[in-house]
């Protein structure tokens, strides 16, 4: 009985750990094989991927029958039934379109690109494989509605449907689904601290509002990026990019770029990766000298030049006035001689970043858990409403997940350090005045003046002896005694006398989404929100924190419903409707609804309308930002900005002596709000009609309110014949559009009393007929006392923009890949009958794209050649606006496969026709790139 007991128990052990061994090769229809598509055992979450050359093996604890899956974005789905074991299975794909790729942002669900409620673009492997940009990020430029705004190498800033500078603040970005902003900035730095690309699963780009689904920040557009996941790619894989860009102003300049991505599955319950990645080079040279203040002036030309990339001249002075009213000395302007931004910059451009994750299976099926951690610092060039160097500034995340195909919970932290960061918009005054103060050197230019031209000189010669004498032993760049002081001013973070700034702010953020998927007849129900919390800490050099961090949080809650109609057997009906409500604690709450309807005809034309809206909090820097400079302060919007931020300003002789007022004034920063005048009142006194009250000139911003945005949607996407055709069109309004406007806030003297009824500027004696809040205000401006702001506020006037875009693509002459795009984009905006409020639209009209390649031309070799051009357009923004002139851009990469090194070589280059181009004012002309690169697949 023992033995047979014995014999059963070894007999029963075998059953339970038999094993299935499946193997075989997945190619294309061509033969060529398809690495890293994914084969799973129907039913588990046992899978593998194929290899570099297609190959692939699965090993399960199961006898069959059974069934396995194989997919592989562009291909249609297979499942093939597993009857023995240890059988071969070679499958060849059946290559798809477009139209078949499975997105998951347009709905937070699974669901053809055909079908997708609203206009979504999807930048697959094959898409970031062929793409013939220097990476993959700078790729996206190449899809339709799509703007890139080159700040630097380093630094791309997407931009869809216009209303964006390279502070892209209506614009999300999320990877992994954790929001890539820097907490001190509130908008992602590109790629700079983004994904590595040999880890890069997936990007899919909503454009429009998404705030239905995605909250406040989803209010223009979102862009998602996902990773791989290591328990469906395992392996090495690794990449090393060697070349050069090449500039008229910089020369030509070494360029590397080298990422390196490992995951292992450990077993069917854990897994883990690590990714890697380094980028060094040199960024474009700004070299925009034109002058602001005369067009074509030089400072040859102009003694009070201040060019655009140049630093120090903006510090200026009526030098009459400064010499006490002088007959001898003119009435007129004159500036400092500044540095060049190449004197004040080194332009290295540098990047480096890694992650890792854990994740956990404990079941063996798919619920998961995930610990994912993300760190990067880097060194670029950004331009706000100045011109920053940003020089070793970190971003660090960390993120806890669970999750399985029905729900997810997300908890994750953002904390950001500014490392050596400076404005160089400042460094150029302060470093000047840290050589000679501004009275000192204007001291010394009026005294040589009134010397030289008493003794005979004419105008010309005495300003020219004048700024030499000023001049006389100023520091030359690169200096010992200028490095000093580069150093002195750089690391002061008082922007009175300093240019660096310092920062550890932290966004706190969890979100959570539960599809109910068919456990209600009537639909599919998806339930969800999320909470946030901002801890702005700058040590006011940035924020208005100088006595602490600004602590604010906001919630938001959500529902989607969603229905398929089968009408007959040609028409199916898709019907989505989401409400989303968010509240933020410093602002009343809103609701944003999203209704939409696509109807399929024939499998192979889909029509689609949709009714969006959105909203939008204003940022942090709208909201806290007390950033003092010489020439002037930017101010948030906040209700209790006043409590939060102020600063003692000094009171004109004239002031003291008339008015009785102290040496000094404390200001809040209220006063932009509640006690101002718009800044023009300077330029336009002069031409004050006397009958006119001057009530047009009182400033006083409104405190900042939440933007909305409607907009309706329609669009088209079908196979007719060989073409793929993906259409859409818009309109969208906008109300409380949040924009900066420039103001000054008098030191003394009730702006609600302001009136000039009766003030003739050519009369200086009818001042005596005004009141005396007027009169003191008068006085205000004509001695320099007041503090001009840059404030943040919401336009009374609606904004409105529309367009439409068309992408076609289709295959010709026997497999080559051709595909086309259009987009037009209008602002529908009074434009001068607003003159001080800027929309930043800062998008072309018209954009054409092209796209020609193959993936095999011959054995192993494959290519693609991609041409944008842009229209001309306006470009506005705080650092300065400026026309952009149109520009076309072709790029060309071609690629060898090693297969006996699981390798890809690839020789590109970005801008081949070596035609330099700008895509917003005050930046450096982009020039070319050209590289050779190795990408080692070792799956």
């Amino acid at each position: 009985m023992k033995t047979i007991l014995k014999l059963f128990t070894m007999l029963f052990c075998v059953v339970s750990f038999a094993q299935t061994t499946i193997k075989g090769k997945i190619t294309d229809n061509t033969g060529l094989p398809l690495p890293g598509a994914n084969i799973v055992v129907v039913g588990t979450s046992s899978g593998t991927v194929s290899d570099f050359d297609g190959n692939y093996t699965i090993t399960i604890d199961r006898e069959p029958p059974l069934s396995i899956r194989i997919t592989y974005t562009g291909f249609q789905e297979q499942i093939i039934e597993i009857t023995t074991n240890d059988q071969t299975v070679d499958v060849t794909m059946i290559e798809g379109n477009e139209l078949d790729e499975i997105v998951i942002s347009a709905s937070r669900t699974p669901e053809r690109i055909f079908e997708s409620p609203v206009t979504v673009e999807r930048f697959g492997l094959k898409s970031i494989k062929n793409t013939a940009s220097a990476d993959f990020y700078g790729g996206l430029e190449n899809l339709k509605g799509v703007d890139i705004n080159t700040n630097s190498l380093t630094f791309k800033s997407i931009n869809t449907r216009g209303f964006a500078t390279f502070a892209n603040t209506r614009f999300m970005q999320l990877v992994d689904g954790m929001d890539n902003s820097a907490p001190a900035l509130n908008f992602p730095l590109g790629n700079l601290l983004g994904m590595v690309e040999t880890d890069v699963q997936s990007v899919e780009l909503l454009p429009g509002a998404s705030s239905a689904l995605y909250g406040a920040n989803a209010f223009n557009g979102i862009l998602f990026m996902t990773s791989k996941n290591p328990f469906d790619h395992q392996g090495v894989r690794g990449y090393i990019k060697q070349g050069i860009t090449s500039q008229e102003a910089a020369g030509d300049n070494s360029y590397t770029d080298l990422g390196i991505s490992m995951a292992h599955k450990f077993s069917d319950k854990f897994a883990a990766k690590v990714n890697f990645g380094y980028l060094k080079g040199t960024d474009w040279f700004a070299t925009n000298y034109d002058d602001k203040n005369m067009p074509g002036g030089t400072r040859e030309s102009n003694i009070n030049y201040n060019g655009v990339n140049v630093y120090g001249d903006e510090v200026t002075t009526n030098i009459r006035e400064a010499s006490g009213g002088l007959s001898i000395i003119p009435d007129v302007n004159v500036s400092r001689t500044g540095y060049l931004e190449s004197d004040l910059t080194d332009y290295d451009a540098e990047s480096i970043k890694a992650d890792w994750g854990l994740y956990f299976r404990p079941w063996g099926n798919d619920f998961e858990i995930q610990y994912v951690g993300k760190v990067g610092t880097g060194s670029t060039i950004y331009q706000g409403a100045q011109r920053y160097r940003i020089d070793g500034f970190s971003l660090q995340q960390h993120k806890i997940e669970v999750r399985n195909n029905d729900f997810f919970v997300r908890g994750y932290v953002t904390s950001d350090k500014a490392g050596d960061t400076y404005v160089m918009d400042v460094l150029g005054p302060n470093l000047l005045n840290a050589w000679k103060s501004h009275r000192d050197w204007f001291g010394d230019y009026i005294q040589t003046y009134a010397g030289a031209t008493l003794g005979g000189a004419t105008d010309a010669e005495a300003h020219a002896a004048a700024r030499v004498a000023a001049e006389t032993g100023r520091p030359e760049e690169g200096s010992e005694e200028f490095n000093r002081l580069l150093d002195q001013v750089t690391s002061d973070t008082n922007f009175l006398t300093g240019a660096g700034f310092r920062d550890n702010s932290k966004i706190y953020h969890g979100d959570a989404n539960y599809n109910f998927g068919e456990t209600f007849d009537f639909a599919e129900v998806q339930v969800g929100g999320s909470y946030r919390t901002y801890r702005l800490n700058s040590f006011g050099t940035i924020y208005a924190d100088a006595n602490g961090p600004i602590t604010y949080s906001e919630l938001g809650i959500y529902t989607q419903l969603q229905r398929t109609l089968e009408l007959n057997e040609n028409l199916e009906l898709k019907l989505t409707g989401s409400i989303r409500y968010d509240k933020s604690e410093l602002f009343d709450g809103f609701f944003s609804p999203r209704i939409s309807a696509g109807l399929t005809v024939n499998e192979n034309h889909n029509f689609r309308a949709s009714y969006q809206t959105g909203f939008r909090n204003p940022d942090t820097q709208a909201l806290y930002i007390g950033l003092q400079t010489n020439a002037g302060t930017l101010i948030g919007g906040a209700t209790d900005i006043g409590d939060r931020y102020e600063r003692s300003v000094p009171v004109s002789q004239f002031a003291q002596n008339n008015f009785g007022l102290p040496s000094a004034i404390v200001q809040n920063g209220a006063a932009a709000y509640t006690n101002s005048l718009f800044s023009s009142i300077a330029g336009d006194l002069g031409s004050h009609d006397p009958a006119n009250d001057g009530s047009q000139f009182i400033g006083n911003s409104n405190f900042v309110d939440p933007e909305q945005v409607s907009s309706f949607e329609v669009g088209y996407r079908g196979k007719i014949n060989d073409f793929i055709i993906d259409a859409s069109a818009y309109y969208s309004t906008y109300n409380d559009f949040l924009a900066n406007e420039n103001v000054v806030a008098p030191l003394y003297g009730d702006v609600s009393n302001f009136d000039l009824t009766g003030y003739d500027p050519n009369n200086p004696a009818s001042v005596a007929g005004l009141n005396a809040d007027t009169q003191q205000i008068l006085a205000a401006l004509q001695n320099d006392d007041f503090v001009g702001y840059q404030t943040y506020t919401n336009t009374e006037e609606t904004v409105n923009s529309y367009g439409a875009a068309i992408g076609v693509t289709t295959k010709v002459f026997d497999g080559f890949d051709l595909s086309a795009n259009y987009t037009w984009s209008r602002l529908d905006f009074d434009v001068a009958g607003n003159p001080d409020f800027q929309t930043n639209f800062n998008t072309p009209e018209h954009k054409v794209k092209l796209g020609f390649g193959k993936t095999e031309l011959f054995k192993n070799v494959g290519f693609n050649v991609a041409w944008r051009w842009s229209d001309h357009y306006f470009w506005e923004a705080s650092f300065g606006s400026g026309e952009i002139p149109a520009f076309n851009v072709l790029d060309a990469q071609v690629n060898f496969r090693v297969p006996s090194l699981k390798s890809t070589i690839k020789l590109g280059a970005t801008n081949l026709l070596a035609d330099e181009y700008f895509t917003a004012f005050g930046t450096g002309f982009i020039g070319s790139q050209y590289y050779a690169s190795l990408t080692i697949n070792n799956l």
